[in-house]
């Protein structure tokens, strides 16, 4: 369960920015909200959605999330002595180029509320730290500074031989999962757990690989069957799929095309492309119901944008909502009509289908999602970028509002900020 996120010298994002799950005191509906003994309201929101112009900082806050994971998971796996961090630094102040960039989380695994976090530079990580909450009070389980580590009474196991291979580029806790530490296993596990989907940056192996590239390398595997029903539920026509398989061999000098059908988890191969050497793809086609009611399968370049968009972020949407974990999705409402990204949120606001904690952070660019009667004003958040270029987020909540406000209305009359300053027509007029 996710609580809270705080980056600094990051793209955009020059001074520590922060966003927070926790739900307010707001007196606006509370039957979507998710038990949390973790914070202050005993609670804590399955959604929120950030609000900006063009430009502001809305992808870079959810890139920040994105780059926090990737350097937990792969610090210490794919760096090497000397190599350095990979960082996107402040690049619109030089005084920001020396300075640390910073990344901390606040998060709960079985009923514990964890803070871990890290500082670097170009050249190495400069601190880490990880403390846990089982109850009122926080207990150090490690801080890092440079090449020293202090370690808490609460953290067991083989900390001191674990921290010697720990190099100045690589985190603590990518060295100690790498090594089966059991209780930063755990951790390590909280960020590979966490799904990006969206623009901000290239498909993962699977589903969104076929979605963008129309081929794919890797086996597609099943679809759940739930983002079929719900692809016909928004009147996209998806009633089915198949996949076919295409089997290369250049021993064979053939290429031996399998239609393999929805369930279908086996199939003969013909033994002259039973050989080490064959490639196999594989194409995903969309059935549609015909005149006479039978199924007619669409290759995916057949289908619109919105419906193979659709199918690459509920097959992530699902399986976060079955495992309660979280979903980070950049411009959840590009190409999708409004109750298409309306229906994806509400999946994340409804108690009765998100039994486990799920929860999804989206940016966004449609304002009818702020009129959905399941948002409440705590889910609402914007990012504005300042005259020097950095961006600064904040949530609705800092604006003194009523239950029954249009905030569609206030946001586009500009009485929350985050919209463009100028009228880009009156300009070109003006010139």
């Amino acid at each position: 369960m996710l609580l809270r996120f705080a980056v600094e010298n990051h793209r955009s994002i020059r001074d520590r920015q922060e966003l927070s799950f926790a739900a307010s005191t707001l007196k606006d509906r509370a039957d979507g909200l998710i038990p949390c003994d973790a914070v202050k309201s005993r609670a804590v929101v399955p959604a929120a959605v950030i609000y900006g112009a063009n430009a502001s900082g809305k992808t870079n806050m959810v890139n920040a999330v994105e780059t926090m994971k990737r350097l937990v998971l792969w610090s210490h796996i794919k760096g090497w002595p000397g190599s350095g961090v990979p960082r996107q630094k402040f690049m619109l102040d030089p005084d920001y180029s020396e300075r640390p960039s910073s990344f901390e989380i606040d998060f709960v695994l079985a009923g514990v509320r964890y803070h871990y976090g890290f500082e670097t530079t170009d050249r190495m990580f400069t601190s880490e730290w990880l403390y846990e909450s089982p109850r009122a009070h926080s207990k150090k389980l490690f801080e890092r500074r440079g090449q020293e580590f202090d370690f808490g009474r609460g953290l067991k196991g083989q900390n001191q031989s674990i921290s010697r291979l720990a190099r100045p580029n690589s985190l603590f806790l990518s060295v100690a999962a790498q090594n089966d530490h059991e209780l930063l296993t755990r951790v390590y596990r909280y960020f590979q757990n966490l799904v990006f989907t969206g623009t901000h940056s290239a498909p993962p192996g699977g589903m969104s690989t076929l979605i963008e590239d129309g081929v794919l390398e890797l086996e597609i595997g099943e679809i759940d069957h739930r983002v079929i029903d719900f692809l016909n539920s928004i009147d996209t026509g998806v009633c089915g799929y198949q996949k076919i398989l295409f089997l290369d061999s250049e021993r064979a000098g053939v290429i031996f095309p399998i239609t393999i059908e929805e369930g279908e988890t086996s199939f003969d191969v013909p033994p002259e492309l039973a050989t080490g050497d064959t490639k196999k793809t594989e194409e995903l086609a969309l059935a549609h119901r015909g005149k006479d009611g039978n199924k007619v399968y669409l290759e995916l370049g057949l289908e619109s944008s919105g419906t193979r968009r659709m199918l690459a972020i509920l097959s992530n949407v699902f399986k976060a909502i079955d495992e309660g974990t979280a979903v980070f999705a950049d411009e959840l409402d590009l190409s999708l009509h409004t109750a298409a990204s309306e229906a994806v949120l509400r999946l994340f606001c409804s108690r009765e289908l998100n039994r486990n904690g799920a929860q999804i952070l989206a940016t966004a660019h449609d304002t009818n999602l702020m009129k959905s009667d399941f948002l409440r004003r705590d889910q609402l958040w914007f990012t504005e970028k300042n005259e020097d270029g950095s961006t600064e987020i904040y949530p609705l909540t800092d604006f003194r509002t009523r239950k029954d406000d249009n905030i569609e209305l206030g946001y586009r009359q500009g009485r929350y900020g985050a919209v463009p300053n100028d009228d880009p027509v009156a300009s070109l007029l003006e010139n």
